[in-house]
């Protein structure tokens, strides 16, 4: 089989190009659920679904340096950062289509934090967004009046500074709160993080203020599905599992890239990796030698993992200029979402009415 036969879906821009494996589409279809992705790279946020006849659609929308995503619980929210703003996009279709989207997510909102660098999103269970403020080396959350308002540091953190002391990256929540968070090192210098980038990550337990799993390398994306603890250990390209009883870090499958998105439907996990970066902070990790007994070049795209068999039975690359991705959410129960940018005249006419039983 030639690399075309496996090619399901070409889209090609004047920078870079999405394919897809054959079978994504009838994945796609059957899980009933579309993806959203970003790259602060070239500032791309991309929602994937499916068409009425089974092909592949894709939106893209730019952002500048796109990040975090944080999805509510229907999916008819998502919170996303960019270089010094967190926006909150919502569903603004109530029922029935629009030009056969089954979703219409518009930017509602947007609060200006500056840029703090801002990494992983929540919505909690009031709706609100928890965010890994990375360059204070907290949790925080929006404010009305100022950039942001903290909610919790690392314990070894002894003042809130603009010094991304620990790399704190990654946040997922359990019940609805905050719970579980990833750094590269504990450090309480500025910049400290990066003598820790091969054996010194951390998973903490926020409610506790206790370490669930040490010695990783550039852990990320901690997330909390179906009763167990998963993490991508981006230094050596492991998507695993956490057992909090003897915290350790078990592996489930190796991908071919620097890992950082997650997010999981029915018995999949949807992680994404990115090329490794030519310099100091992504050279030297155990990812290289990894790659190299894999026999294998770092790839920038998603992988679907089958978390039975650990085996990734589907996939979407990019190519071309975008070799980073950061972060992917999966929505459940839309088909074909559509993402309203700010730059296209299409904003202009997106107007919908909430419902007043005033005027009924």
């Amino acid at each position: 089989m030639t690399e075309m036969d496996t090619m399901e879906k070409q889209v090609e821009q004047t920078s870079f190009e999405l394919t897809t494996s054959r079978q994504l589409q009838s994945w796609l279809r059957a899980e009933q659920a579309s993806l959203v992705f970003t790259t602060y790279q070239v500032g791309k946020v991309f929602m994937l679904g499916t068409n009425t006849d089974g092909t592949i659609h894709v939106t893209e929308r730019t952002f500048p340096r796109c990040m975090g995503l944080g999805t509510s619980r229907d999916r008819n929210t998502f919170w996303m950062s960019s270089l010094f703003q967190l926006w909150r996009f919502d569903n603004s279709l109530v029922s029935g289509l629009y030009k056969d989207y089954d979703s219409v997510y518009l930017p509602q909102a947007a609060y200006t934090t500056g840029d703090l660098d801002i990494h992983d999103i929540i919505v909690n269970e009031e709706g609100r967004p928890v965010f890994v403020n990375t360059l204070f080396s907290c949790l925080s959350t929006i404010s009305e009046s100022h950039s942001f308002r903290p909610l919790w540091k690392p314990p070894f953190i002894s003042r809130l500074l603009p010094e991304d002391r620990c790399h704190l990256n990654g946040l997922a929540e359990r019940d609805g709160k905050p719970r579980y968070v990833t750094m590269v090192g504990p450090s309480d210098v500025s910049d400290g993080w990066r003598t820790h980038r091969s054996g010194g990550g951390l998973v903490m337990d926020i409610e506790t203020n206790s370490v669930v799993c040490e010695g990783l390398s550039m852990p990320h994306s901690p997330r909390w599905y179906k009763g167990r603890l998963y993490v991508l250990e981006a230094g050596t390209g492991y998507f695993g599992e956490i057992d909090l009883e003897t915290k350790a870090f078990r592996r489930i499958a190796f991908c071919p890239g620097f890992l950082r998105g997650l997010d999981f439907v029915g018995n999949y996990a949807v992680a994404g990796i990115s090329g490794v970066r030519k310099n100091k902070t992504f050279s030297g990790l155990p990812l290289d030698d990894n790659l190299r007994q894999a026999n294998t070049e770092p790839r920038c795209g998603l992988q679907i993992i089958n978390l039975d068999t650990g085996a990734a039975e589907h996939w979407v690359r990019l190519e071309g200029i975008v070799d980073e991705l950061y972060d992917v959410k999966v929505l459940a129960g839309i088909r074909r979402p559509l993402l309203i940018g700010t730059k296209k005249d299409e904003i202009r006419t997106m107007i919908s009415i909430e419902e007043n039983p005033l005027f009924q």
